[in-house]
């Protein structure tokens, strides 16, 4: 993980794993907003934002280079997806090496994820009221995802 091609890159060479970067800052209510897409590597992996992040527990808002969407919780060691059992698909998600912009709302209980200017979705969870914000990449089963992220903000209303 380190700034290289113009942007915040993050490489994730083991199966199974997920490498986050934050800003050190404890924040309740925020807006995240950042461009990302794939360098290289499979497009069945994870891209994208957190929020209230404390120790080894956040809430994540991902997408996927192969179309797919999630947001959830991480607690207890254990990712959970919340208002559906599995990743979903859009097509507002622009597959391959396309560049995704990337905004996620954590406003009180309710965490939103819009992809290139589109709602995705809202869910709502009261497990976590305050924390650090970053950026997230991962892997499924394939590892290489080599992810870059670029003009990240955070919003504070």
């Amino acid at each position: 993980m380190d700034y290289d091609a113009g942007g915040y890159r993050i490489l994730v060479s083991g199966p199974e794993t997920n490498f986050w970067a934050t800003a050190h800052k404890s924040l309740v209510d925020v807006r995240l907003e950042v461009d990302a897409a794939k360098l290289g590597g499979p497009d069945e992996n994870r891209l994208g934002l957190l929020c209230r992040q404390t120790g080894d527990e956040y809430y994540f808002f991902l997408i996927t280079s192969d179309g797919y969407f999630g947001v959830g919780v991480f607690v207890g060691g254990a990712a959970t997806l919340l208002g559906s059992p599995q990743m979903e698909f859009s097509d507002q998600i622009l597959t391959g090496m396309a560049v995704n912009h990337l905004r996620a709302d954590c406003s009180g209980q309710n965490l939103s994820l819009y992809v290139n200017g589109r709602h995705l979705v809202t869910v709502t969870d009261d497990r976590l009221a305050a924390g650090d914000v970053g950026l997230i990449a991962g892997t499924f089963a394939s590892p290489g995802a080599d992810i870059i992220f670029d003009n990240f903000q955070v919003l504070v209303p």
